[in-house]
């Protein structure tokens, strides 16, 4: 685990236990310092081609367990396309729909003048706007 301490501390400060599966795929989602956006079997092939044996339902896991610790946040852009979004904080997305890339939009750059009021006993959390672009 000395190899990645500040994963390791990530993970910790998180609740979560540093396993190696977690510290592999924590690298790979958090190393480079920049945002990124993945998918699970995107995630799954970096770690294949870097000699890592991670299983796709280990990945997946470890992509739910980070979502839940706050680490992550999900986008889903249509039925069966999920990407993980390394970014958790207030923000929106350009969808390419040519090659599935996601860009992030700055929050203060949509304008919701609306929302309709929760359906009773529930709290809005978040509301994400996938702002869907062909080239």
């Amino acid at each position: 685990m000395s190899g990645h301490p500040a994963i390791v501390d990530r993970l910790r400060a998180a609740g979560l236990r540093p396993t190696r599966q977690r510290l592999t795929l924590g690298a790979l989602l958090f190393g480079s310092g920049i945002d990124r956006h993945v998918t699970a079997e995107e995630l799954h092939a970096e770690a294949a081609a870097r000699g890592s044996r991670v299983s796709l339902a280990t990945v997946y896991n470890a992509l739910n367990q980070f979502t839940a610790a706050g680490l992550l946040r999900e986008v889903l852009v249509g039925p069966g396309r999920l990407y993980f979004d390394t970014n958790v904080g207030d923000h929106h997305h350009f969808y390419i729909e040519d090659d599935g890339t996601l860009l992030d939009i700055p929050a203060d750059r949509v304008t919701i003048a609306q929302l309709p009021d929760a359906p009773a006993g529930m709290n809005v959390e978040r509301v994400d706007v996938v702002v869907r672009v062909r080239r």
